[in-house]
């Protein structure tokens, strides 16, 4: 008899959790490492270690619920340019706690 070794097919799980990598690192899926189960595991690994590439520099839902909330407190207004930009609102709710 002949030893051949077959590739298992990559489970829909692993497909559906490589491509939210793929787009979480903005980087390309391989086609070939979709059709085999070990090497789209291999990659999977490999993706999972990066840091996500950054997105937005808006704040988050948290961070403007809470400058909100301190807002009130204080009786002040947040202001605009907090909401656009991550480092702006940070500042602003350690200079209003």
């Amino acid at each position: 008899m002949e030893n051949t070794i077959y590739a298992l097919p990559a489970t829909p799980k692993q497909i559906a959790y490589a491509r939210s990598l793929a787009l979480r690192n903005q980087t390309l899926l391989p086609w070939d490492v979709q059709q085999d189960r070990r090497s789209l595991s291999a990659w999977i690994e490999a993706q999972a270690k990066l840091n996500p590439v950054a997105q937005d520099d808006r704040p988050t839902s948290k961070q403007v619920a809470f400058a909100e909330r301190l807002a009130r407190i204080k009786r002040r207004a947040v202001p605009d340019e907090c909401f656009r930009d991550k480092g702006l609102m940070s500042k602003w709710i350690d200079g209003n706690k």
